[in-house]
């Protein structure tokens, strides 16, 4: 099959799509509660980040608190920063020492890892 080939069109499908009806009515005022759903979501949407918003201003009203926040957060980051390179600096570290005594001496690595 080449690429710019369409496959043959399935002509059983397309008449029974063509005389499929819906005869199911619809629940009465069904139109009006699927926007009033659209509307609802999009108020809890925009509720959401007023709500952050408004969380903002009274908790950062002065530049001194701001920049306290900030502060606090930057120094988390680093903290936790630090930690983590910490940590993997430790498994690399082991690794390494793991691999070196594997090249000297393979027999012997068996019992030093637990």
């Amino acid at each position: 099959m080449r690429r710019n080939e369409q496959p043959e069109p399935d002509h059983v499908l397309d008449r029974a799509l063509r005389e499929w009806s819906v005869e199911t009515p619809l629940p009465p005022r069904f139109q009006e509660q699927v926007w009033q759903r659209i509307a609802r979501g999009e108020s809890r949407a925009a509720g959401v980040l007023a709500g952050v918003m408004r969380l903002l201003e009274v908790v950062l009203p002065t530049p001194k608190v701001a920049y306290c926040y900030l502060a606090v957060l930057l120094a988390f980051g680093l903290v936790a920063g630090a930690w983590a390179a910490q940590q993997h600096n430790h498994r690399l570290e082991s690794a390494l020492g793991s691999r070196y005594l594997q090249s000297i001496d393979p027999l012997q690595t068996a019992s030093l890892n637990p």
